[in-house]
């Protein structure tokens, strides 16, 4: 079995804006309302180029919108985009859901969701178009896989050029991974406990890879 490293080599910079009344002094803290589970947060059948995604070229690739998808071209090997919505927003717990399929290149690339999002740390929710998938965590260029040592094979996994539904749950320290309705993985960590979600694609060895998404849905668990 291969062993796959994944490399995380770009980063973002988030602003934090803090008010506070005249004078210095700060009003009364307001818990806000809990949605009730299930409620769409966000949704994007990116129909609209204008809905607020990364449109950004560069000699390792390319993230558009295309025809009514999200695409990510990543000519480099080694190498990963990825993208969050604007304007930016921030979740603790989330369901995240997306289809996602390969147009061409190698089929060892990966493709796959990002969550709690905060600066160049997330967790990520990966598969590959031959059938590995993985759930870890990256901070810059160090990316820590989460219950495994390696990406790992699945079975639920649609192989080649077919469609996958991938679906994230980020709650409180648990995150579990479904592919196509099935759970494959379910790890607890820590460390990041809010932040953006979005997208991601990337290369291996061979670069390439061209990943298209759909159907991107934010829920409340």
């Amino acid at each position: 079995m291969q062993t796959r490293k994944l490399f995380y080599p770009l980063a973002v910079l988030l602003l934090t804006l803090a008010c506070a009344l005249p004078g210095g002094i700060s009003g009364p803290t307001v818990e806000p309302t809990m949605p009730a589970s299930g409620t769409v947060l966000l949704q994007d059948d990116f129909s609209s180029p204008f809905s607020g995604w990364d449109q950004a070229s560069a000699p390792q690739g390319v993230m558009d919108y295309d025809g009514g998808v999200y695409r990510f071209v990543v000519n480099a090997p080694d190498f990963n985009f990825w993208s969050t919505p604007g304007p930016v927003r921030q979740y603790t717990d989330t369901r995240v859901e997306v289809d996602t399929a390969t147009l061409a290149g190698p089929d060892a690339n990966r493709a796959g969701l990002v969550c709690r999002v905060t600066g160049e740390q997330f967790y990520f929710f990966v598969i590959s178009s031959d059938g590995y998938f993985a759930v870890g965590r990256t901070n810059g260029a160090q990316s820590t896989l989460l219950g495994q040592d390696q990406m790992a094979l699945s079975a639920n996994i649609r192989t080649g050029l077919a469609v996958n539904h991938l679906r994230a749950d980020c709650i409180g320290s648990t995150l579990t991974f479904f592919i196509n309705g099935f759970p494959v993985s379910q790890v607890n960590d820590p460390v990041l406990t809010s932040g953006e979600v979005g997208l991601l694609a990337g290369a291996f060895d061979e670069g390439g890879a061209d990943v298209i998404f759909d159907q991107f849905i934010v829920m409340q668990p």
